[in-house]
């Protein structure tokens, strides 16, 4: 899925597993941790950071929320009556909104 939304370059350095790199993205949403205190285990920090601006930019992860309801569509797995969002609260940076 990953890699045809985000296939490598035909030139340069080759890049790290897409598989760590949504691990990674996946722990930082999860946790609400800063970029530079992933754990070390996931990889670098700003190799997962850009890797997640390169997949906003080209829509992968809307593709894969798509695909993970189109799966559990099939497999019956979603209560479309109730449904909840969740998020985490951050300090405003510059004072936020009055």
């Amino acid at each position: 899925m990953v890699m045809k939304l985000d296939p490598p370059k035909a030139k340069g350095r080759k890049r790290v597993s897409q598989r760590k790199m949504l691990e990674g993205v996946i722990f930082r949403m999860r946790s609400s941790c800063q970029w530079n205190h992933l754990p070390r285990e996931l990889g670098d920090d700003s190799t997962i950071h850009r890797t997640f601006q390169r997949w906003v930019e080209l829509g992968v992860l809307e593709g894969i929320w798509t695909a993970l309801i189109e799966e559990c569509r099939e497999l019956d797995g979603v209560n479309w009556e109730w449904q909840s969002a969740d998020c985490s609260m951050g300090k405003a940076r510059f004072g936020g909104a009055p």
